[in-house]
């Protein structure tokens, strides 16, 4: 049911951010809705998720209106800090959004934009499982105000399906996607590579499926087995193999050819976009470093430097909001270094890179080694970015170490 929370202090039981958090209203403000539902549990999946028989104390079809009590606390902390702004980026995720009835989704919406407003052009996505989207549901969508729809495929491939414990059709992928792009909005595939008994053949039948749906964004994410999951069991048991780091990376650069040939320019390490305003602009907030407020339970938010996170269970998070109690269950406020840290980290991943200035200055000749060794881009260094190349991207994990330790 997810990984566990991280440690922190005691999260204030009103909600009300510190007196001295440094507030910027000028950084863009997101929202995130997190959706707990599955009807089934993928073997790989971490996140925190629950199926029906889990609930316990809980029902799925009050869920709107819990959510909705959160998004009042919000609306009355943010605006007593100073800090209320319009959402320029909405992402309901999960779990899986479009189990609920697209009215439920439709009415969070709405409640969060009469509370903070939503910026011209903003951006409102919703993940949703290929088997769950109907023309009627693409279309009340849109007309709720959501732009953009984020539709898990994972893979074309049955058998790297089965492999996941995903359930639904592939063929019903390509009838999502038409329904959404009828309904007007933008659309999104994720994929997931390196699976337990899937090839590079089978890997590049699942990119040209998903070249063929010409939608405008592709995420492209490898299998990474967290601990907890029934994935990780089965390998444990020797029932499955484990994922082969140097297939992965042979899966990483056949997707880069394959999409960058399909007109898909990559511009974070998993993600590709058709053009620059095609991509998630609710995942970029994330990177850079923008403020959110995740809404629901065992979501994460982030203020001016302050984070939090919430209790995970939907029945005492629904407990905390009907006390009229904030849900969260700790928070922390990293220091200098770790917030130096962190920046690197999210922005090395980042097609645009980082500025060689934001590195420690004991650090900085270390671009250099990086450069010899085909890791950043001599070009961009130059110009005082640092910016990974397709080897730096495979390996940008140590690019980030050798540059903080």
């Amino acid at each position: 049911m997810g990984a566990s929370l991280p440690l922190g202090d005691p999260a204030p039981i009103d909600g009300r951010l510190p007196a001295d958090l440094p507030i910027d209203r000028a950084v863009p403000f997101s929202a995130y809705l997190h959706i707990p539902f599955c009807r089934v549990r993928c073997g790989y999946c971490d996140f925190n998720t629950y199926t029906s028989g889990e609930l316990r104390g809980a029902r799925q079809e009050d869920y709107a209106a819990t959510l909705t009590g959160e998004i009042d606390l919000a609306r009355k902390v943010l605006g007593d800090a100073g800090a209320l702004r319009p959402m320029d980026t909405v992402f309901f995720g999960g779990g899986t959004p479009t189990l609920l009835p697209p009215g439920d989704l439709a009415r969070m919406l709405g409640e969060a934009v009469a509370a903070f407003g939503l910026a011209d052009g903003a951006e409102v996505t919703v993940e949703a499982n290929p088997d769950t989207v109907t023309p009627e549901v693409a279309q009340t969508l849109a007309a709720a105000g959501v732009t953009r729809l984020s539709i898990g495929m994972q893979s074309a491939v049955p058998h790297v399906l089965a492999a996941l414990d995903r359930t639904h059709q592939p063929e019903n992928v390509p009838t999502a996607v038409a329904a959404a792009k009828d309904a007007g909005l933008a659309v999104s595939v994720d994929l997931i590579y390196g699976a337990p008994g899937e090839t590079l053949d089978d890997w590049g039948r699942s990119l040209d499926a998903a070249l063929e749906l010409e939608s405008d964004h592709i995420s492209a994410y490898a299998l990474i087995i967290e601990d907890g999951t029934k994935l990780a069991r089965q390998i444990r048991r020797g029932e499955v193999p484990t994922p082969d780091d140097d297939v992965q990376a042979d899966m990483y650069e056949l997707a880069d050819e394959r999409l960058a040939a399909g007109g898909f320019d990559w511009y974070e390490v998993s993600n590709w976009a058709r053009r620059p305003e095609l991509r998630s602009r609710h995942n970029l907030a994330y990177w850079r470093g923008s403020d959110w407020w995740g809404f629901g339970p065992g979501a994460h938010s982030h203020v001016a430097g302050l984070r939090w996170w919430n209790v995970k269970h939907p029945a005492a998070y629904a407990q905390r909001l009907a006390a009229f109690t904030s849900p969260a269950a700790g928070t922390e406020r990293p220091g200098e270094s770790a917030r130096m840290l962190e920046r690197i980290l999210l922005e090395s991943r980042l097609a645009e890179g980082f500025a060689v200035a934001d590195l420690p200055p004991q650090n900085r000749a270390k671009v250099a080694g990086l450069i010899a060794d085909g890791l950043v881009d001599a070009a961009s260094a130059l110009r005082g970015r640092v910016r990974l190349t397709l080897r730096g991207r495979l390996l940008a994990d140590a690019v980030v170490r050798e540059l903080t330790d």
